[in-house]
């Protein structure tokens, strides 16, 4: 072959591939073969395909396939395009020119497909842009509106940030996220993953423009490249050295968004965007290679990280043909196959290629290979999951189960291993059609039977000899019952009319009614007399179960070893072909183990996952770190520790709407991709700053300084309110002292810092109270009961010891009790709560002193007595004997466990009442307070089961009533329904992923799906509008909590009230755990 004719043959190929590109957007047909036949039906007709014959091949296929409802399609269109979209659509494109497409003309539909071709070629002839990219430009556009957009909403919306940047400062060595700006979860899962390549990263950070950039032509492509690698350099740099937990990438998006002019929004799906992502950064690198290496060929790092080539090797209507094409991004089918290698075989062979290795030349089949002769450092798998469906003119996700391994081998698809990699593939083959007569001979055996309802033969064998060896109760079933008399044994008056049913003809009563009691007999036939009790009444003998009813032991004893025999045939059988099944199937998957073939490893870098539906979704990244060992998720701001487990569960498909969308491989053997560097002086790793040029170090630096200032500003003002609010507080107290009357005391007065602290409010308050009545109506009890025990013992001192044991005695009874839930002594005094929960000695013995040295204890003199001895000792103990801070920490415990309790009682009282909206936030507060009082202590808390259990419900009772007002259609309903979405329930969500249990998943995916149903439905414009608005806030997997409700405010409730409530609600419920508190 000439070079004319190589180049001329290159030329043809990539005409034909953009022809199929164009034919496959148009009709939404992806059957390569299906559409190469309606490409070869116009070559009948002349040597070129021009826009006209294209649009015969695109009647020819929509001849072709079942009718599509035209008026389904387009009202589709029109829904998934309006200008505020905020949804990833993987759908087909609409233009903005409309042709009425909904009647059944097929000369509007061609005038249609060749307006889009025309306007499609006139515009890359004037811009130089193609419709790619374009519709990228859509994307940013629509990020971008969407960003700004945020910037005016009055409520709090679930990606603002928090005010307080404490919770936006970076912890040490932890990764940084990326700020989501609209709809942007496909730029951070791409820039994250790409990001994580070191030798990537560096080349981004250390790129410089041409010097003599002034002097080149700026053409459309170098007005956006450039502006754009200097802010993906910026931010890397901050992803690099920030102090900041999660960055902005809007000004790189906005960059990309001003590199085109569309007035259009639509968005595209991750793998389109890295695809151009790759070319621009490409053009990029290409024009710096252009001028370091003048006079030699350029290198661009580009394409020699992530393009490879392969060798293409066929026959088209009978020649051979082979030629080299160099590829980015490998595109594989999902749907039919269980795993990766299955998804690469397939796409390695297109066609029928049995003459490939045949000499006859003048074979009719048509077919190729694709044998890899150069795989690029990083290997990109893109995962069709998408297809058109022609039936209801929408794009579909694919949701099918998908395997792929962490450490990839790629030797039997490389061209130097061709003829190796045949021989096995054809001894695979051969393997598999022994394993496919030897699954449908074990199935023979496992399904045996002719009828609807199949047995394991073995089985049916078994019950046949249970059956035979089975000892009746009677001989016949019937043979007692006497057939004579009617059913039930009924006799007398209805004997005669019974007798005479075979004398004449019978007469026309109604059906199931019978003749009265006084009616005289008839010589006519009589109707059977139905009665439904006593007919289907069970005879009393009839066997307990089925037996023979005539065998003797001989034959019994022969057939029982038949039986026997043949089971135990059949059993072997089985376990022969069992066994050879799995011997098959471990040859072929150990087909490609030896060594041999191993020697081209691709280790798994990062997975992409997309979570939804077609026209709507979420994407985030699982990536491995390395030098850690272990997957991190990137989660737009949020990145945290993961595991293979939760990457197989989100990325293999078939468990959720979430699947794998495209898979980044590194070669194993080629460690520069992901090894950091180290100062050549001193060998130490660089890390943070000193990673970044000098330019960038200047510019981190002064972001750096901007969040720092940030943070001194808000510490400056939390200080300032804390001040005020203390001098209120003092203030308060002051007020207070000076109005209440105080009793006399000869004792100095000990110092602030460790004397008598002032009483918890649940101990004692300023004035008598219910609370305090009851504390000094235990306190009363208790001395009264010491005095009675200790009637020798007439000294204060003596009685205060005695009584503080008898109350101690009773509190740790009810400490040791084994109680219902709703009996919790924990609520009647702080002391139960302490013993059950092991506080130091000193804690307990102060608390018990307190409560006797209650100035409002003054029943009698002997109690004032007490009272005064104990804040006599309480004066006399020293600072180190009792550390006030602890002491301090556990009283905080303690009126943090009542707070969640009363949280949790008026949360369940208001779900009973099913006032689902306002039970939310209590029930959301009463857990998590909860998991931090558990945290400390399995008795800290109450049960986190019980109250998760609740939470949960109340979201999907909110859920429920939200998809309901959507389905009812009415605006008002609408904006409620979605309202109630927004403002609660899906801030929620975040809290049910967190921890990641099992029954908190699965409500969530309950909740997502039944919106996501929603989709394949049909609905008004604003319906559609306002769904595909709101979805992308329900599939959000973010674990970050970014704004949520203020806490309700908690009405004061004194020991009795709050024990009497809690137990009538804890009493009511309908679902307790079986292992109680």
């Amino acid at each position: 072959m000439t070079v004319e004719q190589n180049v001329l043959q290159q030329h043809s190929q990539k005409h034909q591939q953009t022809l199929l590109n164009q034919l496959r957007e148009v009709t939404g047909t992806t059957d390569v073969q299906l559409l190469q036949q309606a490409l070869q039906v116009t070559r009948t007709q002349g040597p070129a395909v021009s826009n006209g014959d294209l649009a015969e091949a695109v009647a020819f296929l929509t001849e072709k396939n079942a009718k599509v409802p035209q008026q389904d399609e387009a009202t589709y269109y029109q829904t998934t395009q309006v200008g505020n979209d905020r949804y990833i659509s993987v759908g087909s494109q609409a233009d903005t020119n409309v042709i009425d497409l909904t009647g059944d003309d097929k000369d509007d539909l061609q005038r249609a497909i060749a307006l889009s071709l025309e306007e499609s070629s006139r515009a890359f002839r004037e811009t130089g842009i193609t419709d790619e990219e374009q519709a990228i430009s859509r994307v940013l556009e629509a990020s971008i509106a969407e960003n700004k957009a945020s910037l005016k909403r009055t409520h709090t919306e679930v990606w603002s940030d928090s005010p307080n940047p404490h919770d936006r400062k970076r912890m040490e060595n932890c990764p940084v996220g990326l700020k989501n700006v609209g709809n942007t979860c496909w730029f951070s899962a791409v820039i994250q993953s790409l990001f994580n390549l070191l030798e990537f990263q560096r080349l981004v950070l250390y790129y410089s423009p041409p010097a003599r950039v002034q002097d080149l032509p700026r053409n459309q492509k170098e007005h956006r490249n450039l502006p754009f690698m200097q802010e993906l350099r910026n931010l890397f740099s901050l992803m690099v050295g920030s102090k900041r937990k999660y960055v902005d990438p809007s000004r790189a998006v906005e960059i990309l968004k001003d590199a085109f002019k569309s007035s259009e929004s639509q968005q595209q799906d991750v793998s389109e965007f890295t695809h151009k992502l790759l070319d621009w950064l490409e053009d990029a690198f290409q024009m710096k290679a252009e001028e370091d290496r003048e006079g030699e060929k350029p290198k661009n790092p580009m394409v020699e990280l992530f393009y490879g080539r392969f060798q293409a090797v066929g026959v088209l209507e009978g020649k051979k043909f082979e030629n080299t094409e160099m590829f980015g991004q490998y595109p594989l089918q999902v749907n039919g196959f269980k795993d990766l290698h299955e998804c690469l075989e397939a796409a390695m062979i297109e066609g029928e290629i049995e003459s490939l290795h045949s000499s006859a030349e003048n074979s009719a089949k048509s077919g190729q290979e694709h044998w890899f002769t150069e795989l690029p450092p990083v290997l990109t798998f893109e995962l069709s999951r998408f297809e058109f469906n022609q039936a209801l003119g929408r794009p579909e996700k694919i949701h099918n189960k998908l395997e792929f391994p962490s450490m990839l081998y790629m030797d039997r698809y490389m061209d130097r291993n061709r003829e190796i990699t045949r021989i096995k593939r054809e001894e695979i083959r051969r393997l598999k059609e022994q394993l496919t007569l030897l699954q449908q001979r074990l199935e023979r055996y496992l399904s045996y039977g002719s009828g609807p309802k199949r047995f394991p033969l073995a089985d049916v064998l078994q019950y046949a000899m249970e059956f035979a060896s089975s000892k009746p109760v009677c001989t016949s079933p019937l043979e007692d019952i006497d057939t004579s008399a009617p059913p039930g044994g009924t006799t007398g008056q209805l004997l005669p009319a019974l007798s005479t049913a075979e004398q004449g003809p019978s007469c026309t009563l109604p059906e199931g009614l019978s003749p009265a009691p006084t009616q005289a007999p008839s010589t006519q036939q009589r109707v059977p007399i139905h009665k439904p009790f006593t007919q289907s009444r069970l005879p009393p003998d009839l066997p307990m179960h089925p037996a023979p009813r005539h065998i003797t032991e001989e034959e019994l004893r022969v057939l029982e070893g038949c039986l026997h025999r043949w089971r135990s045939e059949v059993e072997n059988d089985t376990h022969d072909l069992q066994g050879s099944i799995s011997r098959i199937h471990r040859t072929i998957e150990l087909m490609y183990s030896d060594k041999s073939m191993m020697q081209v490893p691709f280790r798994l870098h990062a997975v992409l996952v997309h979570e939804g539906q077609a026209n709507a979704g979420h994407y985030w990244a699982y990536i491995y770190d390395p030098h850690q060992q272990r997957w991190m998720k990137y989660n737009d701001i949020s990145v945290t520790k993961s595991s293979w487990e939760e990457l197989v569960r989100d990325s293999f498909g078939g468990y959720r709407n979430a699947s794998a969308y495209c898979l980044m491989y590194i070669n194993d053997k080629k460690p520069f991709l992901i090894e950091e560097e180290f100062d050549k002086e001193t060998g130490q790793m660089l890390s943070g700053l000193d990673k970044l040029p000098s330019d960038l170090k200047a510019y981190v630096k002064e972001d750096n300084g901007l969040f720092d200032k940030e943070i001194e500003e808000w510490d400056t003002l939390q200080a300032r309110k804390a001040q005020q609010e203390k001098l209120a507080l003092a203030a308060a107290t002051a007020a207070a002292e000076t109005t209440s009357p105080q009793p006399m005391s000869t004792e100095p007065s000990p110092p602030d810092s460790w004397g008598p602290q002032q009483d918890p409010e649940y101990m004692e308050q300023p004035s008598p109270t219910d609370d305090s009545k009851h504390l000094q109506e235990d306190t009363e009890r208790a001395i009264s009961k010491a005095a009675a025990e200790k009637q020798e013992e007439r000294s204060p001192e003596g009685l205060l010891t005695a009584a503080i044991k008898v109350e101690y005695t009773r509190l740790l009874r009810f400490a040791q009790e084994d109680t219902a839930l709703e009996n919790d002594y924990r609520l009647q005094h702080v002391i139960v709560y302490f013993i059950q929960n092991q506080a130091p000695k000193k804690i307990l013995e102060r608390t018990l002193l307190m409560q006797f040295a209650d100035r409002n204890l003054s029943f009698d003199e002997r109690c004032k007595s007490i009272m005064k001895v104990a804040r006599a000792k309480l004066d006399l103990v020293k600072p180190e004997e009792v550390n006030m801070e602890e002491y301090e920490m556990w009283h905080q415990d303690y009126r943090n466990f009542r707070e969640t309790t009363i949280f949790l009682m008026i949360g369940l009282e208001l779900f009973q009442k099913k006032c689902f909206v306002e039970a939310l936030m209590y029930l959301i507060y009463s857990y998590q307070y909860n998991r931090e009082l558990l945290v400390k202590g399995l008795y800290r808390g109450h049960n986190d089961e019980l109250i998760g259990h609740y939470r949960r419900e109340c979201l999907l009772k909110l859920n429920e009533n939200a998809a309901g007002m959507f389905e009812s259609g009415e605006e008002l309903e609408v904006c409620n329904g979605l309202s109630i979405m927004n403002e609660l329930v899906v801030p929620c969500i975040p809290l049910l992923l967190v921890h990641d249990t099992e029954k908190d998943l699965l409500a969530v995916e309950d909740m997502r799906n039944r919106w996501c149903s929603y989709l394949g439905q049909e609905m008004e414009p604003n319906l559609q509008e306002k769904l595909t608005d709101f979805l992308p806030k329900l599939l959000d997997c973010s674990t970050e909590i970014k704004s949520f409700h203020d806490p309700p405010k908690l009405p004061t409730y004194s020991t009795l009230e709050l024990v009497e409530r809690y137990g009538r609600v804890m009493a009511s419920l309908s679902r307790v755990p079986a292992d109680g508190r």
